[in-house]
């Protein structure tokens, strides 16, 4: 079955550009024109993936993601900005966007980057069985995409569980930011590293003890971060039943 995308953008020539050069691609595309019309199309529709404009009428992309992620809604979310400004597009990753592209941008590149996330929220985490991280009071399951910390699930956008994944294959190993947007992001984003960052942050408040002293995301200074931890296994496990 076709991928389904939701377009939310209120200038009618970017919808339609969009909606254009993704239908050409293969997907199933759908566009509104504000923030409230997301949560209408989210059960009718049931996207894959939302492209989500900034500035929208009657609600705004930073309220729309805070609201999905409000909802345990992990849909993967491209945020389009027309700012400049890093803070804007920092607050829109802080409030739950996997990604974000500033206007005007290649129709192309947003096609690549809608791809990259697809691909890896599709990969299979690996072979030979389920691999089960498991490091102190921290687990990971990477077939069901699981995360527990004493064996308490841990809720995780789809790309912080890609990211923490990420980490715990390369388990005390210094990864540079760059590393981590390739590995985790599937390209390059010219250099701009804060959104590993951001995301750094979120799962460290998440799995962390006290995020400002972690005990498992180490900051390496000036190079990067690895995963640290207490007791650190690593399991195959086959056909694992939780």
């Amino acid at each position: 079955m076709k991928k389904k995308i939701l377009v939310v953008d209120d200038e009618p020539s970017i919808s339609m550009l969009i909606e254009f050069n993704l239908k050409l691609a293969g997907y199933d595309v759908r566009c509104v024109h504000d923030g409230e019309a997301v949560f209408d199309m989210l059960k009718p529709f049931r996207p894959d993936l939302i492209v989500l404009d900034l500035m929208l009428p009657k609600m705004d992309g930073i309220q729309v993601c805070r609201e999905l992620r409000k909802q345990n809604n992990a849909v993967p979310i491209v945020m389009l900005t027309a700012l400049q400004d890093v803070t804007d597009k920092i607050t829109g990753l802080d409030n739950g966007a996997d990604d974000y592209m500033t206007k005007p941008f290649s129709p192309q590149e947003l096609l690549s980057r809608i791809q990259a996330i697809f691909r890896r929220t599709q990969a299979l985490p690996g072979s030979g069985g389920n691999v089960v991280h498991e490091i102190g009071r921290l687990t990971v399951f990477a077939e069901q995409r699981e995360v527990r910390i004493d064996g308490k699930a841990v809720d995780l956008t789809p790309k912080e569980f890609e990211l923490l994944l990420f980490l715990c294959r390369h388990r005390g190993k210094v990864l540079s930011r760059q590393q981590l947007l390739h590995g985790v992001w599937d390209y390059h984003f010219l250099g701009d590293t804060r959104i590993v960052d951001v995301h750094i942050s979120h799962l460290r408040d998440k799995i962390e003890r006290n995020a400002r002293a972690p005990e498992y995301i180490m900051t390496v200074r000036n190079v990067g971060y690895k995963l640290s931890g207490p007791a650190a296994t690593e399991s195959a496990v086959q056909n694992a039943s939780l």
